[in-house]
């Protein structure tokens, strides 16, 4: 089974299975809208990398009404629902049916603001670096670049550390046990996580300043970075 066709199996789901999968659910993205640095009726222009069901992007939008966004997702049944989520603001989006490791050959503009969230840990290491320079390149001067996303370990007790804390918590949350399956198989599957030295590092290597990992909760972190341009 391809990755897409894995999240088309879980699109109508999903929404419900991440807010209880992710315990920090609620820190995550408030902070993420926290750390956005443009005044509230900025008209910015925003990129979201695996949009999957546009979670990320309808707490952007509840705060900036005035931006307008491309969403980027492979898999076709996620876009779908969102779609559904912003059918009354539809002027403001754009679905993109593609792996976003393409971003570079599409013509797709220039962005303020490229957010992504529980997707680029999917890529492997060279493939995550290539992705951080393909969003700065796209980004205008000063644009902001967001990661919500998994942290691999630096050792083998950390990375068991971290999955077992997860398994115990989302059992602890009486989520279907065909959907905890469902979830296991995609993570030993398709995640190629990596480590949060490794992550900062390739977003200081294609350009970014004031990166930081602003926020980990254990396999959890919020990734941030700037451009700056002369």
């Amino acid at each position: 089974m391809s990755i897409n066709e894995a999240f088309n199996k879980s699109a109508k789901y999903y929404d419900k299975w991440v807010k209880k999968a992710i315990s920090c659910f609620d820190d995550l993205f408030t902070i993420s809208i926290e750390i956005i640095p443009f005044p509230k009726e900025s008209k910015i222009r925003v990129l979201d990398l695996g949009a999957g069901t546009g979670l990320f992007s309808k707490f952007i939008i509840d705060k900036y009404p005035n931006a307008e966004f491309v969403l980027y997702d492979v898999a076709d049944k996620m876009l779908e629902v969102a779609r559904d989520r912003f059918k009354d603001n539809l002027n403001k989006f754009e679905f993109i049916v593609d792996d976003y490791k393409n971003i570079k050959t599409k013509k797709i503009g220039s962005f303020d603001l490229i957010i992504s969230s529980l997707s680029i840990h999917h890529l492997e290491n060279s493939e995550k670096q290539k992705l951080f320079k393909a969003s700065f390149d796209v980004l205008n001067k000063k644009g902001v670049f967001i990661n919500v996303d998994e942290i691999k370990g630096e050792t083998d007790y950390t990375q068991k550390l971290y999955w077992n804390n997860w398994l115990q918590k989302i059992r602890d949350n009486k989520i279907p046990e065909d959907q905890i399956e469902a979830s296991i198989q995609r993570r030993k599957k398709y995640d190629r996580e990596s480590t949060l030295f490794d992550q900062i590092k390739w977003l200081k290597q294609a350009g970014f300043s004031d990166v930081d990992c602003v926020y980990k909760n254990y396999f959890i972190g919020i990734f941030f970075g700037m451009k700056i341009r002369n």
